[in-house]
């Protein structure tokens, strides 16, 4: 042998010696030998042992389950697998979930729906791919564009999963499937961290592997229904909830997962108009020259008549509406009524029988919960976050809805309030919150309940007996099922339907005997109650108004053409027919434009009817003290009372706010009514008037004027520690303060103001600088001779704090972090011309101690704001 002289070389050559031997000593090792039957030689075979398992030796431990997914659950330790038809690759179905339990605190509550979305099957080598697709865009497959169609659209791929077995002769593939409903892979459960979210806020743990499970699987040959307990744990929390929350460490949100086949039938989409209110599906036309290329599909049902042929024919399937045993029986009758009211509308759209109304039976094998039933649920919730909330699920690709429940609070339909409301009655939550594309969360039920306390506590003045108060609260629950219901028929709100009728005709008994106080029950309208009582007709709708109808035609009528549908959409210039939703209304400061899009108001005539509320009202507050006075009873309800009726003062006065700068919203298309316009300012007279109304009833020196022997007996009831975060006492100067505030922020919005000035451009003669002028006299003028009161000095204080903001209001360097848009330059020169005006009004130093101080408090504040301008 000859040996190399260099390093690296020897190493090399050693290293292929060492490596030679190896290989021809692996080789001997690895002829394996067959065992000889009967004895224990084994046989050399030269071949490589197989350790693949097949679908039947991994699923031998499990239960089977047949259905649109073959799913086996192991017996010992409860995992899952999926078996996946080679026939299921390329398909589309259609994911939807629900929240079947959970707690308000986390946002998270029995009968939420949180999603519907359009899922693909795919195979990639060994991996079974769960896509999601993104239906927001339309080709027409005609066009040369649709080759192109997914370009720079992403899908999503929510799951890729690895085959454990297959079965090449029946082309089956196994997956476990735990992935898909024991992690957020379909949907986020828990709810983003906000920013700037105060670090004591209840918040969830992350989510537990050990503890999450899959609870109940339900297969049938059109849908997989899967019911999920997510937990999410913490070891130590700052905030352990309400008193829902047992653990704040560990909370389960109970979720219902449901793959669905993907309907095969002749449903006909319907696209969206802007003139009439459904839910949609937003689709835009990518294959489209037009302006708009809107495809938006409207949510409705698959209503097909037996008879074509027939005028009015009943449907193949109809709307089957199933009332949970879970009802009170004294609720049944009355909501039967309001479901079956929309049969009415439906024969005019050319079908008998829509819908049906059936009891579940006590002994019902089925839950609630259960997608293939549209229920009609109930819950008592220990802090509920809606009245009634109507949502619906629907095939994305088409609009069709495939479901739906309606969810009602008993707490709102009793003469209770949550406690820890009881002083923030005068903090409206009427917001109408988008819970995803499809849906929203409605608190409709919630200010019917607000009006319904009303309504008790008025009646209650009036001496009214027991069964005209229960009749109001039955006219009250037939028209929260017609509104709820109407959402799950596809309605969305319509906030403007409210200016059916004058104010005189919603106090003639016998003029609205029989109708619909407004033009549709999707409002959140006033409760009607007149302020002479011998004058009392209905408090609430219980017949659809006539824009429900008209509605209804649109979505369910079957035409034959576009024209027809034309025909119907002509009527839309129909003052009885106006549709504003909640992207138009004007619930929020500084939201929307056109003051009739408003909750909480009634008649054709806002101003004149709020006006008639603050002044019922106040006449009721002057004998409350006596009616509430019960023997051996706490003054729980009294304070209860008081609240509402001051809640109804307050929101009387942001409707009438709505006026100033208000600019009235036509939605009818060129062509179709040349008298209308797009915009047209609210008029001059009922601008001064609205005005007029606020410095008499909101900003006058006896504004929210209460009896004083009242106050003394404001007292909530004692239970356990209740008043330890907080005083007892009614707090009535933050009250009443809360309410101006409210009007301020909206008629001191920098978008109230810009659109003042703006609008002067096409109509608007309330310039700006009068209704500046006007302010700042209602708000000073009648007192600043003289001593103040003390309800006053805080109005005052708090409006010119608002004047120095508006004029030293700057954009910050990130546009992200600022809530509104800034001030224009006419509003900060207004506002610096009112502070200079009140600096000369108070400055004449007169009235008691605490009024001088007040008026120096002012010229300190106004001297530093001018010489920090100088």
């Amino acid at each position: 042998m000859k040996f190399i002289v260099s390093n690296n070389k020897f190493i090399l050559i050693a290293f292929l010696c060492i490596l030679g031997i190896g290989i021809q000593h692996t080789e001997a090792q690895s002829k394996k030998k067959k065992l000889k039957k009967g004895t224990s030689e084994q046989v050399d075979t030269g071949k490589k042992e197989k350790n693949e398992k097949t679908i039947k030796e991994l699923t031998k431990k499990s239960e089977k389950i047949e259905g649109l997914f073959t799913m086996y659950r192991d017996t010992i330790d409860g995992t899952t697998k999926m078996l996946i038809h080679k026939d299921q690759i390329g398909k589309e179905f259609i994911y939807f979930s629900q929240i079947t339990d959970g707690v308000a605190d986390a946002g998270a509550f029995r009968g939420a729906y949180l999603d519907s979305k359009i899922f693909k099957i795919e195979k990639h080598f060994d991996k079974i791919e769960f896509i999601q697709k993104n239906v927001s865009f339309y080709f027409d497959e005609n066009n040369a564009l649709s080759k192109s169609s997914g370009a720079n659209v992403s899908d999503g791929i929510l799951a890729s999963l690895t085959i454990e077995a297959q079965d090449d002769k029946k082309e089956n593939y196994l997956i476990t499937s735990d992935a898909l409903f024991i992690k957020e892979t379909f949907n986020q459960i828990k709810r983003p961290a906000v920013p700037g979210a105060s670090p004591f806020s209840f918040k969830l743990g992350n989510l537990s592997e050990e503890k999450t499970k899959i609870k109940k699987i339900q297969n049938y040959p059109e849908n997989l229904n899967i019911q999920s307990h997510y937990v999410y744990s913490k070891s130590s929390i700052l905030n352990k909830g309400s008193n829902a929350v047992v653990d704040g460490r560990n909370i389960t949100i109970k979720v219902a997962h449901s793959l669905i086949a993907m309907p095969e039938n002749d449903y006909q989409p319907r696209f969206d108009d802007p003139r009439v209110g459904y839910f949609t599906t937003q689709v835009t036309d990518m294959t489209s020259k037009k302006v708009a290329p809107y495809r938006d599909l409207i949510h409705r049902w698959n209503l097909v008549k037996k008879d074509p042929t027939a005028k009015i024919s009943e449907p193949v399937q109809p709307i089957v509406w199933w009332i949970e045993n879970s009802t009170p029986l004294e609720f049944r009758a009355s909501i039967k009524q309001g479901v079956l009211e929309w049969n009415k509308a439906f024969e005019k759209a050319g079908f008998k029988n829509a819908i049906v109304v059936k009891t579940q039976p006590d002994d019902a094998t089925w839950d609630a919960g259960d997608i293939r039933y549209n229920v009609l649920r109930w819950t008592s919730s220990p802090a509920p976050r809606f009245g009634g909330y109507g949502p619906s699920f629907v095939n994305p690709r088409t609009g069709e809805i495939l479901g739906a429940d309606i969810m009602l609070e008993y707490v709102h339909h009793t003469n209770r309030v949550r406690i820890d409301k009881i002083f923030n009655l005068n903090e409206t939550n009427t917001e109408y919150t988008p819970i995803n594309n499809t849906h929203a969360y409605c608190s409709f039920g919630e200010m019917t309940h607000e009006n319904t306390l009303f309504g008790q506590t008025a009646l209650k003045a009036f001496g009214s007996s027991i069964e005209e108060i229960e009749g109001m609260k039955k006219e009250a629950m037939i028209n929260l099922i017609m509104h709820e219901v109407g959402h799950t028929l596809g309605l969305n709100h319509n906030m403007k339907s409210s200016q059916l009728f004058s104010p005189a005709q919603l106090y003639d008994p016998a003029f609205i005997k029989g109708k619909s106080l407004t033009g549709s029950v999707m409002d959140y309208e006033a409760i009607n109650v007149t302020i002479d009582k011998a004058n009392q007709g209905h408090f609430y709708s219980e017949v659809l108004g006539p824009y429900d109808d008209w509605a209804i035609q649109f979505g369910y009528s079957q035409i034959q053409s576009p024209d027809e549908l034309d025909l119907i959409l002509a009527k839309s210039i129909q003052p009885e027919l106006s549709f504003g939703n909640d992207a138009d209304d004007m619930r929020s400061p500084g939201k929307g434009i056109d003051p009739r899009v408003m909750t909480g108001d009634l008649s054709n005539d806002q101003i004149t009817y709020s006006i008639d509320r603050i002044k019922l009202v106040t006449d009721i507050l002057k004998d409350l003290k006596s009616q509430f006075n019960q023997p051996g009873e706490t003054y729980q309800e009294l304070l209860q009372a008081f609240f509402i009726l001051k809640s109804q003062y307050g929101r009387a006065g942001d409707v009438i706010s709505r006026f100033i700068g208000g600019v009235y919203v036509d939605r009818s298309t060129i062509g179709q009514n040349e008298a209308m316009q797009p915009f047209t300012p609210v008029s001059y007279s009922d601008q001064k008037r609205a005005m007029q109304a606020l410095s008499d009833y909101i900003f006058a020196p006896n504004a929210f004027d209460t009896p004083a022997e009242l106050y003394n007996y404001l007292a909530a009831q004692r239970r356990g520690f209740n008043f330890f975060s907080n005083p007892e006492d009614p707090r009535i100067h933050k009250m009443v303060l809360g309410y101006q505030k409210r009007v301020l922020d909206h008629i001191l919005h920098p978008n109230t103001l810009q659109r003042i000035t703006d609008s002067e451009l096409y109509g608007n003669t309330y310039a700006l600088s009068e209704f500046m002028t006007d302010l700042n006299s209602s708000i000073f003028k009648a007192d600043v001779a003289g001593s103040i009161n003390t309800f006053r000095q805080n109005l005052q204080l708090e409006y010119v704090k608002k004047l120095i903001k508006i004029l030293f209001d700057t954009v910050p360097k990130s546009d992200s972090k600022r809530k509104q848009p800034p001030y224009t330059y006419a509003a900060k020169s207004m506002a610096l011309y009112n502070l200079k005006s009140i600096k000369s009004m108070v400055s004449n130093n007169t009235g008691n101690i605490l009024s001088k101080a007040h008026k120096d408090h002012l010229k300190t504040l106004i001297n530093n704001s001018i010489d920090a301008i100088k």
